[in-house]
């Protein structure tokens, strides 16, 4: 077992059994928060179980709160404007997930908001219980999605329910997300954990490279496009440092001014 703890929050990674472990994240003030501290303790237990070579991992908060994550700690983007540009803690998180060199379970009981629906839509399979509801919120705030996690959705739902989803920040109930695939299975709050540990216990009996190379393999095609979902995120990252820059203040207050600007390059 190995625990870490900043603050309120914690990340634990329990091993079930030789080849199956349970990865729970916990912040109960902030209603299981991604914060950037969580995340970074969650990636470093992602890393710390594939050096384990543990070929089942179990991911999610304890069943019947009414909150699986509230996605990210709003509380951060003072000091963060762009929460889910590339190398941040959650795509850093997104991508490990998805490279994981195993099976990562999304178990579900509860709502999932903005990034933490793309963090169980990151894993493998989801289970779920009626409780779950996956509300994408950026609008809500001003905030653009990436289009590497736009992709994930694309991936994974019809188009106009990605549309619905992010045009309205209205939740996608349990029944739904199993209609459109979403939830792999659906199950009483009771059956939750049984019915992920009978999958993962099925899953942890197979051949793990072949497993493993089946992974990959559908992680490559899900991210062919014209240019690469990693490049794409690091144009991104470039256009948030320029648009954030001193130069892009004083451009706009030339063009107001109707002078020529004078860039520092900073």
């Amino acid at each position: 077992m190995s625990t870490t703890e900043a603050g309120a929050f914690s990340v634990t990674a329990d091993i079930v059994d030789e080849r199956i472990a349970r990865l729970t994240f916990s912040y109960p003030t902030r209603r299981n928060a991604l914060s950037a501290g969580l995340l970074e303790q969650m990636d470093a237990r992602l890393v710390d179980l594939a050096a384990q070579r543990i070929p089942v991992v179990i991911l999610g908060t304890d069943v019947g709160q009414d909150v699986w994550s509230a996605g990210h700690d709003l509380g951060e983007l003072a000091h963060d404007r762009d929460p889910i540009a590339y190398g941040k803690p959650l795509e850093k998180v997104l991508r490990r997930v998805r490279a994981y060199p195993g099976v990562v379970i999304a178990m579900v009981s509860g709502s999932a908001w903005g990034g933490a629906v793309d963090l169980a839509m990151s894993c493998d399979m989801v289970i779920a219980d009626g409780s779950a509801r996956f509300a994408m919120t950026p609008a809500n705030i001003g905030l653009p999605y990436t289009t590497s996690g736009l992709l994930r959705f694309f991936n994974n739902v019809p188009i106009h329910v990605l549309k619905e989803m992010f045009f309205t920040a209205q939740p996608l109930d349990a029944a739904r997300a199993e209609r459109f695939g979403v939830i792999n299975r659906l199950v009483d709050s009771d059956k939750l954990e049984p019915t992920a540990l009978e999958i993962a216990r099925g899953i942890a009996t197979k051949a793990p490279l072949a497993i493993q190379a089946v992974k990959e393999q559908l992680r490559i095609l899900e991210d062919m496009q014209p240019m690469p979902v990693q490049a794409m995120e690091q144009i991104a990252e470039l256009r948030r440092r320029a648009c954030e820059s001193a130069d892009f203040g004083e451009g706009l207050v030339a063009f107001s001014e109707r002078r020529a600007p004078v860039f520092g390059g900073r």
